[in-house]
């Protein structure tokens, strides 16, 4: 925290978050009347106030309220606007469902919603109704509805163990938080079981089995419990962010909130579970756990933090909320944060400092009991019970860096003989800055407290060797005593100082090294497009990051299997597989140093993505040692488990237009082939049947007509399933091409013999060079995809138009065009003119609907083209039409020129 912010906080006033997240809300208000139960009177109290607030502004519409049959709550929407509900056939029954469009679309001042749980019917936009709330408020329409405490996510368990009914309906929990009012609608279970006696709830019989089952009192009594506790919470954290807003600095103590400062030494754990037992007598009030790093202290000793991780671990297991704060000055970090979230029992433990050291390190409770204002201090004299946990895994025992200082001594003793020479060469010279050097030397080559050691030898020896008399500890002179305190004082600042500004500069290395290997990480996850290519990264990473041997498993149908590892791949034991497929399960740490089946020898943890679990990763005991590591490895957990989420979200995307495009392909095909095998059989089979009937009566041009129909029908049918076959040909790879030396005018020649019955009064133009390279093509190939492209002409350009092929040759290449003068293919077509079955709406063939073909020519002819390593383009508009339009369509064919044998390059 800078000293800006500090200021800016100090003064009172409103936190910027809070400020703009008020100011970008442009949503409806929302506002939930909550109950215990069904029948406490939740839609009847929203009825109610529905009809004053209609009295007082109006605009206020009934979009959906289920009275089930009470007549006291249908007398409530008398004088009330009420919707027409949305029917919607589901299982051969039609559901009255809520109207999200028509809400919309009125989009009146205030819209009651009952039933916030409910579950839409199949076919509808949301499945849930609160989906459609959201919508709504997002619109800016105020909604007022209605919810029961057991539909709330996080209680669905919770209310299987005091009712034995699992509700199905229900809804995430930070509805409630997102919520602007809440109005608990409360009764005494006695007065809701009389109420259904009456049969004000239910009708008489299903009343009776109710009483005796969900509604019995002692079930009420913990519902209503449940009710207040959300209640009360909801209300405690919209006052939190009320304050935030309003820059109004707390602790205001409407609710309590226990705030547990927690160091990396032995006694962590007892003051988090100290935290419980307060948060306990408190009727289980929020608590949190915190520990205060310093951006500018020394690197922490990987014992003592792995200390303090397990004592986080266990704050989690105990129901606790973690944090870890930064800053300098931990009195006022600590206060600052207990200001900002209406902290009101801070818990601490007693310091174990003594003597000299609280001469420099003030204990933290009293530098709080003095600071702070408003809430309670809590001092655990306690001390640590028993070996820490984290000692189940066995932790180096932190060392002494004597090397640095005795490294500052030499450096002092250094400065000591220089300065003897010095003085036997010059007089009066002021040898108090060598001692200095030394000290600047060893604080910043050693750190603090070796630049401490240097700075207190340097004053001394200063003293014995330099201040007469000299090789005693006496100072002669009274204004020597002052020169040696001043270089005393003098030299500790600056050790200090150097050593501070060393320290600082590793921390700031580590952590732009650790944000480092994050960012390469996150780049090297980000790019893997599989799973099994994410997990082999995210082990090879977390390997490097703890130094340690790390598996990463990957589901595979009900069970996990291991999909990558670094350095290399282990094989697990029973025992090991046993804690993996528990955090698979479960999705709770398992293995050695945890709770749960410690005498694994791997630890294991879930990668928890956005949505889902992807896997599981094991680890060495050894690989996290320290918190700093540790928050290391998670972050690169939470880095993996979303590239494993993004892979199998790309993979099921692949396979969804994979699918998509295979329904997509089968019911052109379908479409096709009901269309364009019936219309041909169903000429052919008209026509024979006239032939028959009346043929012997028939005009001869008549009967001709019938005969030439007949033909061309079973040669449209013929081309059809020969393009069927085609594409099954390409579409499963079997296509074989035979490339042989191919002269293209030959080719082209063939293909415009083939189709010419079917040019009508078509002119076709031939403009080929007297000398063209011969190519390497499968003439058959290549000359079925000249007639698909000439038929395409055909079908759609105007009888009496000009076709136009040509040949010629570039440096590298043999091109073919052929031109005609239809309507031209609109420019958002042209990318996808040679998908299958892709048709122009209308056909200019004088046949019609049988011009058109069946959409799969251009396909196969591209096919075709580049199974023999060509290229095939369109372009459209090419010239200017009769009627002033733009039309025409040129298609090009481009193959590879080769030498032919005896040809000379």
């Amino acid at each position: 925290m800078t000293a800006d912010e500090t200021r800016f906080r100090e003064e009172g006033r409103p936190d910027p978050d809070a400020l703009l997240a008020q100011a970008g809300r442009k949503r409806g208000r929302l506002k939930i009347f909550l109950g215990m139960a069904p029948g406490v009177g939740k839609t009847f109290e929203m009825l109610t106030q529905g009809r004053r607030a209609q009295a007082e502004h109006g605009e206020v519409l009934v979009g959906v309220v289920e009275t089930h049959g009470r007549r006291e709550t249908e007398a409530l929407l008398e004088g009330l606007e009420v919707m027409a509900r949305r029917p919607i056939e589901h299982r051969d029954r039609i559901l009255m469902e809520f109207d999200l469009d028509a809400a919309l679309a009125c989009k009146p001042r205030l819209l009651l919603v009952d039933e916030y749980a409910h579950s839409n019917a199949p076919g509808s936009r949301h499945p849930k109704r609160w989906q459609d709330v959201d919508e709504l408020l997002d619109a800016g329409i105020d909604v007022w509805t209605t919810l029961n405490v057991q539909h709330l996510e996080s209680l669905v368990d919770v209310i299987w163990k005091i009712t034995g009914v699992r509700q199905r309906e229900t809804v995430p929990d930070s509805v409630l938080g997102r919520a602007d009012e809440i109005e608990l609608i409360d009764i005494t279970p006695t007065e809701l079981r009389q109420r259904m006696a009456e049969g004000k709830v239910y009708l008489p019989e299903t009343a009776r089995l109710a009483a005796d089952n969900f509604f019995k009192p002692e079930n009420l009594t913990a519902l209503r419990e449940l009710a207040l506790r959300r209640a009360a919470q909801t209300v405690d954290d919209q006052l939190s962010q009320a304050m935030k807003r309003a820059g109004v600095e707390g602790p205001w103590a409407a609710g309590e909130r226990i705030l547990v400062l927690i160091g990396p030494d032995a006694t962590a754990t007892s003051l988090v579970r100290a935290g419980r037992r307060l948060s306990d007598m408190m009727m289980d009030a929020p608590w949190t756990v915190a520990h205060v790093e310093r951006p500018n202290g020394a690197e922490a000793d990987p014992g003592r933090g792995l200390l303090l991780s397990e004592a986080l671990k266990l704050a989690e297991q105990l129901g606790a909320a973690n944090v870890v704060l930064t800053g300098d000055d931990l009195v006022a970090t600590v206060l600052e944060y207990a200001r900002r979230n209406n902290v009101t029992q801070i818990v601490v433990g007693k310091s174990h400092r003594r003597g000299w050291r609280t001469w420099f390190h003030r204990p933290l409770a009293p530098a709080l009991l003095d600071a702070q204002n408003g809430a309670a201090l809590h001092i655990i004299t306690e001390s640590a019970s028993g070996p820490a946990t984290a000692q189940a895994v066995p932790v180096p025992r932190p060392t002494v860096a004597w090397g640095g200082h005795l490294a500052a001594i030499a450096l002092v003793g250094g400065a000591i003989i220089l300065g003897r020479l010095i003085e036997s060469q010059v007089e009066n010279a002021n040898l108090a800055m060598l001692f200095m050097v030394s000290v600047l030397i060893s604080g910043l080559a050693f750190g603090l407290w070796p630049a401490l050691t240097a700075a207190a030898f340097a004053a001394v020896a200063y003293n014995f060797f330099f201040l007469e008399p000299l090789l005693t500890f006496w100072i002669g002179h009274p204004a020597d005593v002052l020169t040696f305190l001043v270089f005393f004082a003098v030299a500790m600042t600056t050790g200090g100082l150097t050593g501070r500004v060393r320290d600082q500069v590793r921390a700031t290395a580590r952590r732009a090294s650790a944000i480092t290997a994050l960012l390469a990480a996150s780049r090297r996850l980000s790019g893997a497009a599989r799973k099994e290519d994410a997990a082999a990264i995210l082990a090879e990473q977390l390997s490097a990051a703890t130094t340690g041997k790390v598996v990463v498993f990957l589901p595979h149908g009900e069970e996990i299997a291991a999909a990558a590892g670094a350095p290399t791949l282990e094989a697990l034991t029973t025992a090991d597989m046993t804690a993996a497929r528990w955090t698979w399960t479960r999705g709770e740490p398992a293995g050695a140093g945890t709770g749960t089946l410690p005498n694994a020898a791997w630890t294991f943890r879930p990668l928890q993505g956005v949505r889902s679990r992807s896997g599981v990763v094991g680890f060495e005991p050894r690989a996290l040692l320290g918190a700093e590591s540790e928050r290391f490895a998670l972050a690169l957990l939470d880095q993996g488990a979303i590239a494993l989420e993004r892979a199998e979200l790309a993979a099921a995307a692949v396979d969804a237009e994979a699918l998509r495009r295979s329904d997509r392909l089968r019911s052109a095909l379908l479409n096709s082939v009901s269309h364009d095998l019936r219309t041909p059989l169903a000429t052919v089979l008209g026509s024979v049947t006239t032939l028959i009937d009346f043929g012997r009566t028939m005009e001869p041009a008549v009967r001709d007509d019938l005969l030439l129909s007949i033909r061309e029908e079973a040669e449209r049918l013929n081309r059809y399933v020969g393009d069927l076959l085609d594409m099954t040909r390409l579409e499963g790879g079997a296509l074989v091409t035979r490339r042989d030396w191919t002269d293209m005018r030959d080719v082209i020649a063939a293909a415009i013999a083939r189709v010419s019955r079917r040019l009508g009064n078509r002119r076709v133009q031939r403009d080929f060079p007297a000398e063209l390279s011969a190519v390497r093509a499968d003439p058959a190939l290549l000359e079925q995809a000249l007639v698909n492209i000439l038929e395409n002409a055909i079908a759609y350009s105007e009888d009496g138009s000009l076709i136009e092929t040509a040949a010629y040759e570039d440096r590298g290449n043999v091109v073919i065009s052929i031109e005609d003068e239809g309507r031209g293919i609109p420019t958002a077509e042209l990318e996808r003119v040679f998908e299958k079955f892709r048709r122009l709406e209308e056909s200019t063939d004088r046949a019609g609907e049988r011009g058109k073909g069946s959409g799969l020519g251009l396909a196969i002819a591209k096919g075709f083209v580049e199974a023999m390593g060509g290229r095939i383009a369109a372009a459209s508009p090419i010239q200017d039409r009769p009627d002033g339009t733009k039309g025409g369509t040129r298609i090009l064919i481009s193959l590879r020129k080769d030498i032919a044998p005896g040809a000379e390059p």
